[in-house]
């Protein structure tokens, strides 16, 4: 059964920075000794973009020694407060596919991880490429992907959820060609589910029949009222990470709240 922890939404600062009081250094790095401890046999650790907050270069390069110090293999995409050419020069040991783009396929006994890089750039021209787009070379290369992994199962990653979430503020920038994503996912009928960040939030769902799972950042966290038209409004709640175990059956999904997390139960 193959057993994938995901973080996304790292949200990586410069040394003496913080993000609404909070060290997002420091958070990962608990996140980093949680799973050390207790999931060291994980078969990936898949990291769902929103590595760093400004995408400077001294923020890549604290996120890369701290991805270091995990102890199963990583698999990692990019998101919106990401640069993709200024990612690629810090983390040298990621290989981009052919077009360039900062997406993977990595096959297990028991399924398919499709990791896709939905950044809107470049241009980097905010506000619009906080929303999420896959151009027609990234939908092609989804296409061979989905059309070549015989008989497992597809696991999709992303960083922009493809469709509403009912958060306004986040929906306003998630992947903006959800029809064409979902057409071509359709067309297929391999995909088991669907794993996006972007939204700090845990969420879980099906849309056009596929399940769905959203994860909380190990950093600062979406307030939960739906009409917020502001998607950069943070909240100071306990970070977390997912963890997905596949199955003979199919799949589950567990949330780790591992700032909160005990160990020291008592029979209720």
């Amino acid at each position: 059964m193959t057993k994938l922890i995901v973080f996304t939404d790292l949200h990586m600062v410069p040394e003496g920075a913080t993000i609404i009081g909070l060290d997002p250094y420091q958070r990962l790095l608990a996140g980093i000794e949680h799973v050390n401890r207790y999931h060291a046999d994980a078969d990936r650790v898949i990291i769902t973009g929103d590595l760093t907050h400004r995408a400077d270069t001294q923020s890549y390069e604290r996120l890369r020694e701290l991805l270091s110090l995990i102890a199963p293999p990583v698999a990692i995409t990019i998101g919106n407060h990401d640069y993709r050419h200024r990612f690629l020069e810090t983390f040298t040991h990621v290989t981009p596919d052919e077009d360039g783009f900062v997406q993977q396929v990595v096959d297990f006994a028991d399924c398919r991880v499709v990791l896709l890089d939905t950044l809107f750039a470049p241009p980097y021209d905010y506000p619009l490429s906080h929303a999420g787009y896959l151009c027609e070379k990234r939908l092609a290369w989804l296409d061979r992907a989905l059309a070549t992994a015989g008989r497992l199962p597809v696991l999709l990653f992303m960083h922009h959820p493809p469709h509403k979430t009912g958060f306004t503020g986040m929906d306003a920038i998630r992947l903006g060609n959800e029809d064409a994503f979902y057409d071509l996912v359709l067309k297929h009928g391999n995909v088991r589910h669907i794993f996006a960040g972007h939204v700090h939030r845990t969420i879980g769902g099906s849309h056009r029949g596929i399940p769905f799972s959203i994860f909380k950042s190990p950093v600062h966290q979406q307030p939960m009222p739906f009409d917020a038209p502001n998607a950069s409004l943070s909240v100071d709640e306990p970070g977390a990470y997912g963890i997905v175990v596949v199955t003979d059956e199919g799949l589950q999904v567990h949330n780790e709240d591992y700032e909160i997390a005990r160990r020291d139960s008592d029979t209720a």
